[in-house]
């Protein structure tokens, strides 16, 4: 499949790591290393060897998984590894994992001696979609997601589909959630088309259309200024929830599935606030509940999941700031939504 190219670093597809082989043979590094979690370390790294023709010249630095591990501890952890393995700033980093390793890893990365590069090789589909796309990188401080980061771009992204091999069904579920808020936000024929595709099985030409809409937005609004804050619709409620759940749940919830629940009450609240119809807020919320677990948000956790939002890095002036709907395909940015709204909001998503 083609490249993209998005401000100035190149997203290549099924390329079997070819521009990657190339770079590493070129000599321009002193030092590689290779971050991943436990699990990218047993279940992709043979793939990514076996892609790379067996390449075996880098040091493994491995850390715990999940998102509950995305914080300033592990980061002193693994740049202390770096100073041990006498890393310079010609050293790179190659992310190999989810949306945890490519967030951490590039902020790491960014940091670590001023900055060196880093490549993202993402191995989940939330991570190819979403995580590994845009420059972002960050941490969690306090339960409070990504509040600590840079905007640092990639030296290169590769997306191949053979890692998608190795997820659960839950994982792929996950990611595919944020496929379809890229239909929902910027292509409404795409949505469309993904109420038709198999979540376990999701073509490579959807993959390519979903990172091909990210990186248009982030492309034209690198630094989330304007046009790139529509990414951000169902997340100001969703990673509030996914942040409780992650707090309190005995089996938390995974970023799709959170921000889904996200989609629902924003797409509510897209009525009052916005211009999207009760006919499009139900066939959004049917379409969602089709696919993913009802999850009861309790009502004693109201007003926590508030102080979470209120703790929202995209917030203005103490003002809780949404990113809603106008209609199915199209979105809104910087929408001020009253307390009793947002609760309102969760209301009707407990009543589905």
């Amino acid at each position: 499949m083609e490249t993209l190219t998005s401000a100035g670093h190149s997203l290549y597809f099924e390329s079997n790591l070819d521009a990657l082989k190339t770079l590493l043979e070129s000599g321009k590094y002193s030092k590689v290393f290779i971050l991943a979690d436990e699990n990218t370390s047993e279940i992709c790294l043979p793939v990514f060897q076996a892609l790379m023709d067996d390449f075996s010249d880098f040091d493994l630095i491995e850390t715990s998984a999940g998102e509950e591990n995305k914080n300033i501890d592990f980061c002193i952890g693994i740049w202390k590894t770096l100073l041990d393995f006498e890393a310079d700033r010609k050293s790179l980093m190659i992310n190999l994992g989810g949306g945890v390793i490519t967030d951490m890893g590039g902020f790491i990365a960014s940091t670590y001696k001023r900055g060196i590069d880093f490549i993202n090789v993402p191995t989940t589909l939330l991570s190819q979609v979403d995580a590994s796309v845009g420059g972002k990188t960050g941490i969690d401080i306090d339960n409070v997601k990504n509040m600590v980061g840079t905007f640092t771009l990639p030296q290169m992204v590769f997306i191949e589909t053979e890692f998608l091999k190795t997820l659960p069904d839950r994982e792929l579920l996950s990611g595919f959630a944020e496929m379809i808020k890229h239909g929902l936000i910027y292509d409404k024929t795409y949505y469309e088309k993904l109420k038709t595709t198999n979540y376990l099985k999701p073509s490579a030409e959807d993959i390519y259309r979903s990172v091909e809409i990210k990186n248009e937005v982030v492309t034209i609004d690198p630094h989330e200024k304007n046009l790139r804050k529509i990414l951000n619709f169902g997340h100001t409620i969703g990673h509030a929830v996914e942040s409780y759940s992650l707090a309190n749940d005995e089996n938390p919830l995974t970023h799709g599935e959170a921000i889904v629940i996200g989609f629902v009450c924003e797409a509510a609240l897209s009525i009052k606030n916005s211009e999207l119809t009760k006919e499009e807020l139900k066939d959004i919320s049917d379409y969602l509940l089709s696919l993913y677990p009802k999850y009861q948000i309790k009502k004693e956790s109201f007003e926590t999941l508030l102080e979470l939002m209120q703790s929202d890095k995209k917030n203005e002036d103490g003002n809780i700031l949404f990113s809603l709907l106008e209609t199915t395909g199209k979105c809104t940015f910087n929408c001020r939504v009253s307390n009793a709204d947002i609760l309102s909001s969760l209301d009707y998503y407990n009543s589905l």
